[in-house]
């Protein structure tokens, strides 16, 4: 067993944005020549997300605008009262859905390709945007 690691470099000047990596994804797999194996992709930032769920459009603006109505962008936070006026900063509602949407996905790899289901595809959801991220993927290849 071997332990690969890489990144996949994502950025959106949406507010709010679901973005497929599902191909990035992939093309670290044939890079890194992986056959067998798992990947992970954590993202490290506390105002997004990753998950895995259809690569549909018309979807992720339906997931948007359901976390909209779950955890409002503006409300009485406590977070957002110490940057009161801080272009960006009043980020609470992005904080309380990375909680519920994830920070990390892990994926089989069989015979060079993700595993994943007819409609399923890895996606990264932006709940912050205008930042540049780096995702970090961690690489099981078995030998």
């Amino acid at each position: 067993m071997e332990i690969l690691w890489d990144e996949i470099p994502v950025f959106t000047e949406e507010y709010l944005k679901v973005i497929d990596i599902t191909d990035k994804v992939q093309q670290i797999i044939r890079e890194k020549k992986v056959n067998e194996g798992s990947i992970l992709i954590y993202n490290p930032h506390v105002t997004s997300a990753i998950t895995v769920n259809e690569p549909d459009p018309e979807l992720w603006d339906d997931l948007l605008e359901a976390y909209q109505r779950l955890v409002p962008l503006k409300a009485n936070y406590k977070h957002n009262a110490k940057y009161r006026g801080i272009p960006r900063e009043e980020n609470a509602h992005a904080h309380i859905l990375n909680t519920f949407i994830g920070q990390s996905v892990t994926i089989p790899v069989r015979e060079g390709r993700l595993l994943l289901g007819t409609w399923q595809g890895v996606l990264y959801i932006e709940l912050d945007g205008g930042k540049r991220r780096n995702l970090v993927v961690q690489i099981t290849r078995l030998k």
